[in-house]
């Protein structure tokens, strides 16, 4: 990333957790701590973290660089109010969900977006890929075409303010950033992503969270 760059992290953390059923996911508690107690300590490095809270909930103690906003209904409309007040040349636009954050992926990330203006991790399909049919097997797709797309997302702050502008206007709906910066007409460039970085999503999910939880952080990838 070009030196003088400055980074916002902004994470949507309003979401009320419905497939996982333990109320708002942000505030589930793994390893000890809330997954955005984890999440907030993986960034502590950046120049700001704003996070979208749900409109009940009271902001939690939070180290000096963390702000907080309340929350949209979707997780678009919590992206856009975080982004009003972002100060940082390059925003992290990451979920709350996932709470395990791998340093080099970020590394990675921010010398891509250096180049392109956008980028985000992504992993490969591991396992046969189908579109069922009326509940049954039903066609095998080709997964080498597919990836899996993680987060944290990396963009030029001027880049994706445009890009919501543009889904306002035009009543735009995704459920990444990289779709509405794609719709923009900006290409993404795609950096390896990392398993670890999985989204907590179904209760299953929380036993994988709470063995990893023991053995992190992960040793530093070696060159």
């Amino acid at each position: 990333m070009f030196p003088s760059a400055t980074v916002s992290v902004l994470i949507p953390a309003a979401g009320q957790g419905t497939r996982l059923g333990r109320g708002p996911k942000a505030f589930v508690r793994v390893g000890g701590r809330t997954l955005l107690e984890w999440v907030i300590e993986a960034f502590a490095w950046a120049d700001e973290v704003r996070v979208a809270l749900p409109s009940d909930a009271a902001p939690p103690p939070a180290p000096a660089n963390v702000r907080f906003v309340r929350g949209g209904a979707e997780r678009q409309q919590s992206v856009a109010r975080l982004l009003e007040g972002a100060r940082g040349d390059v925003v992290l636009v990451h979920d709350a969900a996932r709470p395990f954050v791998v340093p080099a992926v970020v590394d990675r990330l921010l010398e891509a977006v250096a180049v392109g203006g956008a980028a985000v991790p992504a992993v490969p399909v591991p396992d046969t890929l189908i579109e069922p049919a009326e509940g049954r097997y039903g066609p095998a797709l080709d997964r080498s075409r597919y990836a899996l797309v993680q987060t944290p997302q990396a963009f030029f702050r001027e880049v994706l303010a445009e890009a919501h502008e543009l889904a306002r206007t035009r009543s735009l709906t995704a459920t990444d950033e990289a779709q509405l910066v794609r719709a923009l007409g900006y290409p993404v460039e795609l950096v390896p992503g990392d398993r670890r970085m999985f989204k907590v999503t179904f209760p299953e999910d929380l036993e994988l969270a709470e063995a990893l939880a023991r053995s992190w952080p992960p040793e530093p990838e070696r060159a």
